[in-house]
């Protein structure tokens, strides 16, 4: 049984998330998104900077372009149901993945829930009505009632300041089935619509293939981590890991004294800890998927670092591999301040280092930066 140390097995995930080293400014946007299994993409402007700071090279003009202009990524409903950059090319595993996940427990109550039936004729109505077209939600609402019944648009859902039309619970279904993806706003207002269509791969094959990425890009890990990062049941997420492993396709070595899994074969590690600093925007994919989480934010960084143990809420500094700190920047015109709060003391030659990593930020978001060594007093982001 091979035993790995946590500083062995970060210096990989890093290495693999171009985190150790950044990527060639030539390298395609898609191929660092890819790495990061996906980049969290609720707030656009921190998907930009994972992407970028995995880069010598990419702004965020260089992801948006990928996004809006090439159609190398596709923005839409990825882990956990949440709002994810994906490599276009790769929307037929990870659609046909998403939708093998069995579903959990219908958060919503009798009167407001949809019927399995419903959910499938509000997909279907979805992608017919996306189709070469943007629309905004209010005139995709529109559209999927005229689809599928008056049932679909009663305003039933609680939402931020009113109640949304009974057909949004599926949104996020119609996005990890291929049927919606976003387009590009429309003034401020969001607009979605159909990614080209292709040929999903057969679920099984899709699940299987997604958890040895998934051990590539954030390995050693367990089948109860994986569950976490996906949201799938553990018991299913087990029944999965057992049965790569009986295939051989999978193998267990020790982390830390726990047992843990590696694609077959994939058992080298750097016999080096990754050291330096590094930033990490909000909900970035490495902040949240390397685990365990108490050695990634050991000691006074699971306290700070983390909003109540979920991580992804603040960014993150982190310091030979380990959460550290976090950060925070705010815009004015040209100008970002980033204000940086160690949980410790930064040698000399961190501070000069976190000098360099705010100027990466700075390029990437186009604008002059100003480092703020000092508390952060904005809470975690919702």
């Amino acid at each position: 049984m091979t035993f790995m140390t946590w500083d062995r097995a970060s210096a990989r995930r890093l290495e693999r998330q171009f985190l150790a080293e950044p990527a060639a400014a030539v390298t395609p946007v898609a191929e660092i998104v890819g790495a990061m299994l996906g980049a969290h993409a609720q707030v656009l402007s921190a998907a930009e900077l994972s992407v970028g700071v995995r880069s010598t090279g990419i702004t965020r003009v260089g992801v948006r372009n990928a996004l809006w202009e090439e159609r190398s990524l596709v923005k839409t409903h990825g882990p956990r149901g949440t709002v994810h950059l994906l490599p276009a090319r790769e929307l037929p595993l990870w659609c046909a993945a998403l939708t093998a996940v069995p579903a959990g427990a219908n958060p919503f109550p009798p009167d407001v829930r949809v019927t399995e039936e419903q959910a499938e004729l509000i997909v279907e109505a979805i992608g017919d009505a996306l189709e070469g077209v943007c629309l905004t939600i209010d005139e995709l609402t529109e559209e999927v009632v005229a689809r599928t019944g008056p049932w679909a648009g009663d305003l039933v859902m609680p939402a931020f300041q009113g109640l949304w039309p009974r057909w949004r619970q599926v949104l996020h279904r119609a996005g990890q089935s291929g049927a919606l993806c976003f387009g590009p706003n429309r003034g401020r207002k969001v607009t979605y619509t159909r990614p080209p269509r292709f040929d999903p791969l057969p679920p099984d094959e899709a699940v299987r293939e997604l958890v040895r990425r998934y051990l590539h890009a954030y390995g050693p890990s367990t089948p109860a981590y994986f569950a976490k990062w996906l949201a799938a049941p553990a018991g299913w997420a087990a029944g999965i890991f057992r049965a790569l492993e009986e295939a051989g396709e999978i193998e267990e070595l020790t982390l830390e004294g726990a047992p843990a899994w590696v694609t077959a074969g994939d058992t080298a590690f750097p016999d080096e800890p990754v050291r330096g600093v590094r930033l990490l925007p909000y909900f970035d994919a490495y902040g949240i998927a390397a685990q365990p989480r108490e050695l990634l934010f050991p000691g006074a960084a699971y306290r700070r670092a983390l909003a109540g143990g979920q991580a992804g809420n603040f960014p993150l500094l982190l310091v030979d591999g380990v959460v550290a700190g976090v950060w925070h920047q705010r815009r004015q015109g040209r100008r970002t301040t980033v204000t940086v709060e160690p949980l410790g003391p930064l040698s000399a030659s961190a501070e000069r280092e976190l000098g360099e990593r705010v100027e990466r930020v700075g390029e990437v978001l186009e604008a002059r930066p100003e480092l703020v060594i000092g508390e952060v007093t904005v809470g975690p982001h919702a």
